[in-house]
């Protein structure tokens, strides 16, 4: 493209826009081919002057020894001409000067676009609603509604305005900080702040929309609304601040928002209540949430976003709970297909299907394919970045991985989950300094969070700092809650640390833990990898692909495994699984 790609040139009723590539007339795309786009900007360009033929030529032709330069040259000339309605015998535009070139004749008004920098999006946070009555029943409600608010604005136009995820906001609930603080922290230039309040049986929601620079309050509303009317409430809410941070609430994004929700207000009701606990993830919550979810279902069987949510909870639940696979994998599939059936142009539904074919079918393909149709749908939609990231770095594309995952932390920037997973595709990637530092960043954010823990001790068991492995594993089955992926890492460090004994002992406590409930066979897999038993680790490895074990998905690129990887019976289980067919299909 010629140098002039920071200009829009305005002639007659057309407007080229050379940064956006775009001709228009009168507000109406031209569709006008790469060839014949370039060859009007050089004109445009040098507008008034006589372009000689040889002079675009080389521009346009100069590597393209195999085409007929003259005949190409007509031909985009013709289809300036077409474009621009233009007529050869008295040219308004285009002038011909046979034999030599040709010149723009037009008179032509040129600007100056606005330079990238200051056309970034706009990033908007929409704080806790706070519940006012302190009455505990109205929790969920107040969560429910910040999380509904988050997702709603974030369809306005992604392109302009970025929303801060909900799990980076949850962290500023009752918080003692100002608003500036909040702002700086999050980079956010505006801050939605609310509130529900009960009042008999009606409910009262107040909104204001700040910006953070100076705290002025550029709108607010309050709403007194019955439970029945909260939807439209959450449409109103999102095209009022639309129109403050003058954006242009296109008509498609108001269909999605109107199509986002049931008409049922008990089923919107039991879809709050199963997010409120499915985002504690914790198994016990999970198992809350999958009963409201599927009430929910059962209230209204065309609600895609409860449908998704039990999809999710039942298709997470082998990696995150230790539930066995093929009693989930089932109930998975179905949900996600509802979902699916229900609003296949929801980026929830999208990314409940690539969880699906991520954890359970083992198809990297289609669940990359899935997970970026949802950042399609919902660019503000930090899970669908967060999920493309994870199925690239288990596909070997470690680069891709790390852009996707960065995209998910400026969505969501304190969620601990995205700093943990930055670690885990930093060390798949090799890169073990810069997977501690995220590690660490993710106990920082959160000291609970026993995934992110467990990657930092992943790493420090892999650079042979056994004490600091063993601190983190302390700390997160501390927090665990029992999940088997402590254990095994646990016994294998020992194993490797010389320390047999205690490797064992971790197996004996995985045999009580058995009689109670599922233990993953993968977990012993690595113990006794650890220990040097291979013939009994690959025994392991087979039971577990038998029943579909979620953690063979590491076997790819987990560094433990490296040694074997040229052992026939080691290859024989990739295949079994098709990962050697979704690490090709997807690599590059």
């Amino acid at each position: 493209m010629p140098a002039s790609s920071e200009l829009v040139y305005r002639f007659g009723d057309f407007e080229l826009n050379a940064r956006a590539y775009e001709l228009r007339r009168a507000g109406q795309a031209i569709r006008l081919e790469r060839r014949p786009m370039d060859l009007l900007l050089i004109l445009l360009e040098r507008r008034g002057e006589l372009v000689p033929r040889a002079d675009i030529v080389g521009q346009l032709w100069e590597k393209d020894v195999f085409v007929d330069v003259d005949l190409g040259l007509n031909t985009a000339i013709r289809k300036v001409r077409q474009a621009l309605a233009d007529d050869r015998s008295a040219p308004k535009f285009l002038e011909t000067v046979s034999g030599r070139g040709y010149r723009f004749i037009a008179s032509v008004t040129v600007d100056a676009l606005e330079p990238a920098e200051s056309k970034r999006r706009k990033t908007l946070a929409v704080l806790p609603f706070e519940n006012l009555g302190g009455d505990p029943e109205r929790e969920y409600l107040a969560d429910g509604l910040t999380e509904e608010a988050i997702a709603a604005i974030g369809l306005i136009d992604p392109e302009q305005l970025a929303v801060i995820g909900r799990t980076s906001i949850n962290r500023y609930k009752r918080t003692a900080k100002t608003l500036a603080e909040i702002g700086s922290e999050l980079n956010a230039a505006y801050l939605l702040e609310g509130s529900v309040r009960g009042e008999g049986g009606r409910l009262r929601i107040t909104a204001r929309l700040v910006t953070t620079g100076d705290q002025v309050q550029i709108w607010s509303a309050s709403y007194d609304s019955e439970p029945r009317s909260i939807l439209g409430m959450q449409r109103e809410l999102s095209t009022a601040i639309a129109e403050q941070v003058r954006m242009k609430l296109l008509p498609e994004r108001m269909t999605t928002l109107v199509r986002r929700q049931t008409q049922n207000v008990e089923a919107y009701d039991l879809y709050l209540r199963g997010r409120y606990f499915w985002n504690q993830l914790k198994p016990t919550t999970t198992k809350q949430a999958i009963e409201y979810y599927r009430h929910a279902t059962e209230l209204d069987p065309g609600y895609a976003l409860a449908w998704s949510g039990l999809a999710d909870a039942y298709s997470s639940s082998p990696i995150n709970g230790d539930a066995e696979p093929r009693k989930v994998s089932q109930l998975a599939q179905q949900a996600a297909a509802q979902a699916m059936g229900c609003a296949s142009d929801l980026a929830e539904s999208q990314t409940s299907l690539g969880f699906v074919n991520l954890f359970l079918n083992w198809d990297w393909p289609l669940a990359e394919a899935s997970f970026r149709r949802a950042t399609q749908l919902d660019a503000n939609n930090p899970l669908g970045h967060r999920m493309v990231g994870v199925v690239l770095s288990h596909s070997g594309r470690h680069e891709e991985a790390m852009q996707a995952m960065k995209r998910a932390r400026e969505l969501d920037p304190l969620y601990a989950m995205h700093q943990a997973l930055s670690s885990m595709i930093a060390f798949h990637a090799g890169d073990y300094d810069l997977a501690v530092d995220f590690g660490r960043q993710a106990t920082v954010v959160d000291p609970q969070f026993w995934v992110g823990y467990f990657h930092l001790a992943r790493v420090y068991t892999q650079i042979g700092k056994v004490e600091l492995a063993l601190e983190a594993l302390r700390a997160g089955e501390k927090f665990g809650g029992g999940n088997s992926k402590v254990f095994a890492l646990r016994g294998y460090l020992f194993a490797k640390a010389g320390q047999v004994d205690a490797a064992r002992e971790v197996l004996e406590i995985l045999d009580v833990i058995e009689r109670g409930r599922y233990v993953p066979p993968y977990t012993r897999a690595l113990i006794h990898l650890g220990l040097g038993a291979i013939d009994t680790a690959f025994d392991a490895l087979e039971k577990a692909y038998e029943v579909r074990d979620v953690h063979l998905i590491f076997l790819t690129l987990d560094p433990q495994w490296a040694p074997f990887r040229s052992d026939p019976r080691f290859t024989a289980v990739l295949d079994r699984c098709n990962f050697q067919r979704a690490f090709r299909a997807t690599a590059h």
